[in-house]
């Protein structure tokens, strides 16, 4: 349903969330200033349509925003659709953040960390102690990340300059967070440009990972936020598919950041 048929109903300073799995909403605080989710959306699934009815949900909870020197900035792949609606719905300027995760041997769905352009490496200890990951093995697996992110921004965004974050408000934008490592090496790349704030907006993520973001960033907006011992980002959507290289072009094409 598109927001602007349906209603919503959106906590403005949510300072309350099940952040441990399987706790309830009682009481924890975060360290952020806000956390703006929807209650009625709380645990469900199959809430958002797709990608684009996701981000223009969480346009309304953004909606303070326009007219500000905010920038938008969107994860590939499944973060460009929702960036877009978001960017179009507010008439923010919006570019992309090249992040990948670090797949999981055998296992390319799971991931252990996340890898920047630049070389920020995020690594979820706990799955590297449990995968029995020498650092030298962690170097391997990276490197076709990384080339996979040059690959990414030459065919996504092309030699032009990286946008002036300094001062501005900018938001990060994903189709949903599981462990979060890939947000968080964002986070990194994005907090050494001296914003003067950081926002995070995703259409779902798991308690836990809001949890562990909080502290680093001003806002985080999540109308489908799930606790429990199972998250799957797909869950939240009736209709999901992954994007291909051709997808994400293709959208960046229709909305003009790309040249045809």
């Amino acid at each position: 349903m598109s927001p602007d048929r349906g209603r919503l109903n959106y906590s403005q300073n949510i300072l309350s969330l099940p952040l441990a799995l399987g706790d309830s909403y009682c009481g924890v605080v975060l360290m952020a200033s806000a956390i703006i989710d929807d209650p009625e959306l709380r645990n469900r699934s199959l809430v958002f349509e797709d990608r684009d009815d996701a981000g223009l949900h969480i346009a309304q909870a953004l909606e303070k925003f326009r007219g500000k020197d905010a920038l938008v900035l969107a994860i590939p792949s499944g973060g460009v659709p929702v960036g877009l609606a978001i960017s179009s719905r507010l008439n923010l300027p919006f570019d992309l953040l090249i992040i990948r995760k670090i797949p999981v041997p055998g296992n390319p769905e799971s991931g252990f960390g996340a890898v920047s352009l630049e070389g920020d490496l995020v690594l979820n200890a706990p799955m590297v102690r449990m995968l029995g990951l020498s650092q030298a093995e962690i170097e391997v697996l990276a490197e076709p990340v990384r080339k996979e992110l040059e690959m990414r921004n030459s065919a996504f965004r092309g030699p032009g300059p990286w946008p002036n974050m300094k001062g501005r408000i900018v938001i990060i934008v994903d189709d949903g967070l599981a462990s979060g490592y890939t947000m968080m090496a964002a986070i990194r790349v994005v907090r050494r440009r001296k914003p003067s704030q950081i926002v995070v907006a995703v259409p779902t993520a798991s308690a836990s990972t809001i949890r562990m973001l909080a502290q680093d960033v001003d806002l985080i907006v999540c109308p489908n936020v799930r606790s429990g011992y199972s998250f799957a980002v797909a869950d939240a959507y009736r209709n999901w598919y992954d994007l291909d290289r051709e997808d994400v072009i293709g959208l960046l094409r229709a909305h003009g950041f790309l040249a045809e």
